[in-house]
């Protein structure tokens, strides 16, 4: 488990730093993680990478829809608050892909399932999400999708 051990050697960083933002980030990272192995505990298979990717995931979209919400009212200082934490959060996702490489994804799915438009969504969706799962949102992926079968 390397993204725990990661986590916990930056924690005690943060200790001897003094910075509160990141350890309390960094407190409620292996929180999520720890409780991802709980959950896993009873099936008998140990925690993958995949399985760290997608609870890191989950904490970050909480975040984005958070920043989101503060930011309606004009709660600035909450949605910084919540930017901070996602930077952090972001340091140990791998690098997302740009729309380029998103798009060039999506036209081999649409070419490998043969989707001709609007209506064959459910077709490539499958198959884009598979090969960028943990990589890109999944929000702008399904944009990006649906316009290029709209022009297509």
């Amino acid at each position: 488990m390397a993204l725990k051990e990661k986590i916990s050697e930056d924690l005690k960083a943060a200790m001897k730093s003094g910075d509160k933002v990141r350890l309390e980030t960094l407190r409620m990272m292996r929180a999520t993680l720890m409780e991802r192995e709980i959950e896993k505990r009873g099936t008998g298979s140990p925690v993958s990478v995949d399985d760290e990717i997608a609870a890191m995931n989950s904490a970050a979209k909480k975040r984005k829809e958070a920043i989101e919400q503060y930011r309606a009212p004009g709660r600035n200082e909450l949605a910084e608050a919540e930017e901070q934490e996602l930077a952090i959060i972001k340091e140990y996702l791998p690098k997302e892909l740009g729309e380029a490489e998103i798009l060039a994804v999506i036209k081999e799915a649409i070419a490998a399932s043969g989707a001709a438009g609007p209506a064959d969504f459910g077709k490539a969706m499958p198959l884009v999400m598979k090969q960028v799962k943990g990589k890109a949102d999944g929000k702008l992926v399904q944009d990006l999708l649906k316009k290029t079968l709209a022009g297509a």
